[in-house]
C-alpha cells in the first residue's frame, strides 16, 4: 500500500486534545509532520491535561464527530487513520460506526485506557465497545495493562515474559482485528521487547530500554508514526519497524526539551531541530 512516490500522504488522528502538547491530538500532529504526512485531526474531547495529570474531560457529542469526520472525507482523501481516545461507550460506538462505513481506511487502533501519570481515559463500561471497533482495526497497539483489560482482567495482571505476550497477542486476533502489536515497555528489565503478530505469524520488536523520565505521549507517537509511514511502506512490519526506530530515538532526545514537572514529552522533531 505503498502511496504514489512524491505524494504526501493525508492522515487523521480520531483523537482526544492535550493542552500540554506532549500527548492526544497535539502529539500525533507533531508526529505526522515530523514523518513527512499531512495531518487532519477529527477531536473526541477536551482534557484539562498537564504532565502531572489530567483534571478534567469535556466530551465531544458523537453526533459531532460524525460530522467531522463526514466533512473531511467528502474532500479529503485519506490514506490511513489513528484513533486514539475515545472516553465513553457512546464515542465508541460512533467512532466504530464510522468504521463500519469505510471512512476510517487503514486504521491504527491505540486503545487508550489510562495517560501516563495514571489518569483514567475511558470510562468502564466503553471497554466492550472498544473490543467491537478493534474487530474493524487493521491494527491495534495495547500496551500490556490495556491488552489485560481487553482480554476481560485486571490491568494489573499484565502477561509477564515473550511467552505470555504471545497467548495474550493470540487471544487478540480472537477479538477479530487481523494484527496485534503488544507493546512490553511496562515490562521490568533493560530489554523491551515488542510482539507484532498476525494470523500468518509474529514477529518480535525488540531494543535498549531507553532510560529517560521523558516518556509523556509515548504510545500515542507510536501510533501515529504507523499511521504516517503505513503509506509509504510495502508492509505493516516495515512500518512498525521503521516508527520504532523514530520513537526511540525521539526518546532519547526528550531531555532536550524542558516542558512541566512531571514526566515530560518525546522529542518529536528531534531529526529536524538544529542543536
Amino acid at each position: 500500500m505503498s502511496t504514489e512516490p512524491g505524494r504526501v500522504p493525508n492522515v487523521l488522528s480520531v483523537a482526544g486534545s492535550d493542552p500540554s502538547g506532549g500527548a492526544g491530538i497535539q502529539a500525533d500532529l507533531k508526529t505526522f509532520g515530523a514523518l513527512g504526512a499531512h495531518g487532519c485531526a477529527v477531536l473526541t474531547a477536551l482534557t484539562a491535561q498537564s504532565t502531572q495529570g489530567v483534571t478534567g474531560v469535556h466530551a465531544v457529542p458523537p453526533r459531532f464527530i460524525r460530522e467531522q469526520v463526514e466533512t473531511l472525507v467528502a474532500d479529503v482523501t485519506l490514506a490511513a487513520v489513528k484513533v486514539g481516545m475515545l472516553g465513553s461507550a457512546d464515542v465508541v460506538r460512533a467512532v466504530h460506526e464510522l468504521a463500519q462505513e469505510g471512512l476510517l481506511p487503514n486504521l491504527v487502533l491505540d486503545p487508550v485506557m489510562v495517560s501516563t501519570a495514571g489518569s483514567r481515559l475511558l470510562d468502564e463500561d466503553a471497554v466492550e465497545e472498544l473490543r467491537a471497533l478493534a474487530s474493524h482495526a487493521d491494527l491495534i497497539t495495547p500496551n500490556l495493562p490495556e491488552a489485560a483489560v481487553l482480554l476481560g482482567r485486571d490491568p494489573q495482571d499484565m502477561a509477564e515474559g515473550p511467552a505470555q505476550m504471545m497467548d495474550e497477542a493470540r487471544a487478540l486476533l480472537d477479538l477479530g482485528c487481523p494484527r496485534v502489536l503488544l507493546k512490553g515497555g511496562h515490562a521490568s528489565g533493560e530489554h523491551v521487547l515488542d510482539l507484532l503478530v498476525d494470523t500468518l505469524g509474529a514477529h518480535e520488536l525488540g531494543g535498549p530500554r531507553v532510560a529517560t523520565p521523558h516518556t509523556h505521549g509515548t504510545g500515542c507517537s507510536l501510533s501515529s508514526a504507523i499511521t504516517a509511514l503505513r503509506p509509504r511502506r510495502d508492509s505493516w512490519l516495515e512500518a512498525v519497524t521503521d516508527a520504532r526506530s523514530w520513537l526511540v530515538g525521539a526518546l532519547e532526545h526528550g531531555h532536550e526539551l524542558s516542558v512541566g514537572q512531571g514526566p515530560g514529552p518525546v522529542h518529536h522533531f528531534w531529526q529536524l531541530w538544529e542543536r
